[in-house]
């Protein structure tokens, strides 16, 4: 798979922007693109940030990024994922509700000894 572009900070604001509402629970749930651009271009970001490979983070059906340093994962199913939904996730990234509490109410599946180093790297950015 050839990497993906780099993600600019006013991409992912402009992303995240467009379904701002939906993420505070004041609007419907926007277009499917929309939703795909805002947690496409976070997850990116995150991967930008925590470069490495030793975590899998999981938005299906939207993306799945590698990131934080460690060992590298290259065949079948990772050691250390993280993995929600596109809501938990863009809630997280944007610091309505805090990593520790969804994974802890079950809204956040992670599996392996480093999959809650994730959390450390958020929320990206606020829309408090």
């Amino acid at each position: 798979m050839p990497p993906h572009k780099e993600v600019g900070p006013a991409e992912v604001r402009d992303a995240v922007l467009a379904v701002e509402q939906w993420i505070k629970g004041e609007a419907d749930k926007p277009a499917r693109a929309q939703i795909a651009a805002a947690v496409r271009t976070t997850a990116r970001t995150l991967g930008q940030n925590a470069p490495g490979s030793s975590v899998e983070v999981r938005v299906p059906p939207f993306v799945a990024v590698q990131c934080i340093v460690g060992p590298r994962h290259t065949r079948g199913t990772p050691p250390n994922v993280v993995e929600t939904d596109a809501l938990t996730w863009l809630q997280v990234v944007t610091g309505i509700r805090d990593f520790a509490d969804a994974l802890a109410d079950g809204s956040i599946d992670a599996s392996g000894s480093r999959a809650a180093e994730v959390g450390r790297w958020l929320p990206l950015l606020s829309i408090r």
